[in-house]
């Protein structure tokens, strides 16, 4: 009989160093976050981002029961910011609210210190609605009407306004372009109230551009909507059609997610995912995102991933790279 003792000593010793190896795992699933997590915004302190970053991470600090520390760091179209996430220890202590610009730089850009494959999605928090604004007296009413101007004969020549080069507004327009087999001339501008006083005062037809900041115009009768660029109407401005209703597949989002390093463990991964999920689920929280003019439309980290992917996709088709001239 004593022959067995040193084997199921031996065996046991085994168990509780199976025990001690699984431990620190278990625990660190369970204690996630164990020290302050670093949220990462790529742009500046004041703005509508910043204000979305701060909301959500008190909302997450109450979650966790743990500091959530806000870091600004704008720059290079955004890619400082999401370096930094890159290459931050994936833990799960440091992640970044990032935006659209991930996808379109993605496609546009070739001078990146950083590939999409460097970041695990963790969660999507919504988008904000995106329209074509039109003058009140343009010829076309929606979408349909402008597509079959442009096609006339001869066709009507237009130019459309964004925010900027490389945004997701001079993507809608280019894809709008794409999809319809249209050819409207992209003019950026560096800020939305001169946009909207040159489409008011006769010097520039249409441009898309959040419609919160545009609601005002609409409202009093010098702006209309030609449509949304959300792949659905949105549930704050139900009247206004989506483009995708007159092409089918159209969408192109300004949108706000979470992101962390690539390599974190699976579970931390789940975990912040359902967390953000959790915290997204506050039943004041759709209209406290109205109010920032941002449609609630969550997704999950592997949700999220799959619709990153569909983006830089549909964008590749519509998109030649830019190199660096877009600094």
């Amino acid at each position: 009989m004593h022959h067995s003792q040193p084997g199921a000593s031996r065996r046991s010793l085994l168990g509780a160093a199976l025990v001690a190896l699984l431990a620190p795992t278990v625990a660190r699933a369970q204690k996630f976050p164990s020290k302050p997590v670093r949220l990462i915004l790529p742009q500046p302190p004041g703005g509508a981002a910043d204000r979305l970053a701060r909301m959500l991470g008190e909302r997450l600090e109450a979650h966790w029961k743990q500091t959530v520390v806000l870091e600004n760091k704008p720059g290079g179209g955004v890619a400082i910011a999401t370096q930094a996430v890159a290459r931050a220890p994936a833990d799960g202590h440091v992640i970044g609210l990032l935006g659209s610009s991930l996808s379109i730089n993605a496609v546009q850009r070739t001078d990146l210190p950083y590939e999409v494959k460097d970041l695990q999605p963790l969660g999507r928090v919504g988008y904000y609605t995106v329209g074509l604004v039109a003058a009140a007296d343009f010829p076309a009413n929606d979408i349909k009407g402008l597509i079959a101007l442009a096609k006339s004969n001869p066709p009507r020549k237009f130019s459309f306004g964004s925010n900027g080069i490389g945004t997701s507004a001079q993507l809608a327009g280019e894809m709008l372009n794409h999809m319809a087999g249209i050819e409207l001339q992209h003019v950026p501008y560096n800020g939305a109230a001169k946009m909207y006083n040159e489409i008011i005062g006769g010097m520039l037809p249409m441009g898309f551009s959040v419609a919160s900041s545009a609601e005002a115009f609409i409202k009093s009768g010098q702006l209309k909507v030609l449509g949304v660029t959300s792949a659905k109407r949105s549930p704050l401005f139900p009247t206004w059609p989506a483009i995708a209703e007159t092409l089918p597949g159209y969408e192109a989002v300004n949108w706000a997610g979470f992101c962390g390093p690539a390599g974190m463990p699976r579970e931390v991964v789940q975990q912040i995912g359902d967390d953000l999920l959790a915290v997204l689920k506050a039943p004041d929280m759709e209209k406290t995102l109205a109010g920032m003019g941002i449609d609630l439309a969550p997704q999950g980290p592997a949700e999220f991933q799959a619709f990153i992917q569909s983006e830089m996709k549909r964008f590749a088709a519509v998109t030649k790279p830019l190199g660096t001239r877009m600094n």
